[in-house]
């Protein structure tokens, strides 16, 4: 298996001695936050029906209003950089690109599924976020903590069902579930899966811009950062658009 350290060391409780702007919008998600010296200031998340282009902005403006935040004050924005909803994602990233260029601030890329994991900072077993990606598949990793770091057991990617709950099975662990992909694959899951499993509770189990902007300011301290010029969302795979404009050229060529 796959061994990657999200970060050199572990969180020490320590302030950051920064502030920075964090954004989720890769999922059915909204969410925007504030962390100022490893401290969450303000967040606002929504998770109902409405779209990001309508959701996204006017929560950012209460949050700033309500923390009396000056925008020119943050370090960074950072930015959950995908997997995730092709349109979520674009509507995050021209947020953070927009915002990072006028406040001239650099970028913190924060991979969704890693954020996801971070939730459960700390947690014993492994941590499995899901997210659905349709098409019979799901965004997942695998992760676990040792101590106060977490080690990525399995980089996030698009997987078939089958296929992550195979890799769980052959870890012989205590696996927590995440995301908007356990309710839809849930009943084939409790089908699949030989290993001892539970599903994270809600206020940790969607995306949060908390658990970005925690992630954030550690890859801040470590210099990954973009400027806006440079930052481009993850999504990991094809379009619906691009999948079908590649099944037609392959299909007039097969013709020919």
């Amino acid at each position: 298996m796959e061994r990657r350290q999200a970060r050199p060391s572990g969180w020490s409780g320590a302030p950051d001695c920064m502030k920075l702007l964090a954004i989720d919008s890769s999922g059915m998600v909204a969410s925007v936050a504030i962390v100022t010296d490893g401290i969450l200031t303000g967040e606002f998340t929504v998770n109902h029906k409405k779209t990001h282009s309508q959701t996204l902005l006017p929560m950012l403006d209460e949050l700033v209003q309500m923390t009396g935040l000056d925008l020119h004050e943050i370090d960074a924005v950072a930015v959950a950089g995908g997997p995730g909803s092709f349109t979520g994602l674009r509507i995050g990233s021209a947020t953070a690109k927009g915002l990072a260029l006028v406040l001239e601030k650099p970028i913190v890329s924060v991979p969704t599924v890693d954020a996801l994991a971070y939730n459960l900072y700390g947690a014993e077993g492994l941590i499995c976020p899901m997210m659905d990606a349709r098409r019979q598949q799901v965004y997942t990793g695998i992760y676990h903590f040792e101590g106060e770091e977490m080690v990525t057991d399995l980089a996030q990617a698009p997987m078939k069902i089958d296929a992550i709950a195979e890799r769980l099975n052959e870890s012989g662990r205590m696996v927590t579930l995440l995301g908007d992909g356990i309710p839809v694959y849930l009943d084939r899951l409790k089908g699949l899966l030989t290993v001892p499993y539970r599903i994270a509770p809600p206020h940790v189990n969607r995306q949060r811009a908390a658990a970005v902007g925690a992630l954030g300011a550690l890859y801040y301290r470590e210099g990954r950062t973009q400027t806006a010029a440079e930052h481009t969302p993850d999504y990991l795979r094809l379009s619906q658009a691009e999948r079908e404009y590649a099944e037609k050229i392959a299909a007039g060529k097969a013709e020919s």
